[in-house]
């Protein structure tokens, strides 16, 4: 069995463990990879890649991506408003909702190609001035305005903890706050925290060098 799939299926098991649903979708963070080196887990079933960079996913994936029934895409990086077209012309989810201006931007472009997009809303958990995301305080009104005024489908809410001793306590801040949108789905977790973030209902698992290896 190729090592792809043996270090996937030990990812599963370990979600079977810990998992009281066994509901999660692991999101296989593809970015940087070539599709020679992920083509081994698209053989064995698996549907769904995550890449952070428009034009990157474009070259990768813009050929099969309709010739592999059932291949879903997510936008999981930071997206610039001026690449909103394209992403929305690629990618079926899109983890990195994390202004006014780029929701307007998106909502727009799917009107236009009459694409239905599923949607996360960035939260910045930790207010780190590096990261991009929601101020926690602020989530409730931008939801609303993504969600009623812009029509959009929001699944649920995405961040990137600090990286620090203090994860659960920013999963568990996030799962409080998706439960209270009543939003049904969430973006937490990967290679190094996976299993913490289920114990916290993420349903979205974005898990790259614990699948494909660490990138050179």
């Amino acid at each position: 069995m190729n090592i792809i799939v043996e270090r996937f299926n030990k990812i599963k098991s370990n979600i079977k463990e810990a998992s009281e649903s066994n509901a999660e979708t692991i999101v296989a963070v593809s970015k940087t990879f070539t599709l020679d080196h992920v083509m081994p887990l698209i053989d064995y079933g698996h549907m769904h890649y995550g890449e952070n960079k428009v034009q990157e996913a474009q070259v990768k994936w813009s050929k099969i991506k309709n010739e592999i029934k059932g291949l879903r895409l997510h936008m999981i990086g930071k997206l610039q408003s001026n690449k909103a077209h394209k992403a929305v012309e690629l990618f079926d989810y899109i983890h990195s909702v994390d202004s006014q201006k780029l929701a307007d931007v998106l909502s727009k472009s799917q009107n236009k190609i009459n694409r239905s997009i599923n949607y996360f809303i960035q939260v910045n958990i930790g207010n780190e001035d590096q990261k991009s995301g929601i101020p926690y305080n602020e989530v409730d009104a931008f939801y609303d305005y993504c969600s009623k005024e812009k029509k959009m489908n929001i699944l649920g809410l995405m961040a990137i903890p600090p990286n620090d001793d203090k994860t659960e306590t920013y999963f568990k801040s996030l799962s409080e706050l998706n439960s209270s949108l009543g939003l049904k789905e969430l973006s937490m977790g990967m290679s190094s925290d996976y299993l913490k973030a289920i114990n916290y209902k993420a349903t979205y698992l974005r898990i790259g060098s614990s699948i494909f290896g660490e990138r050179s």
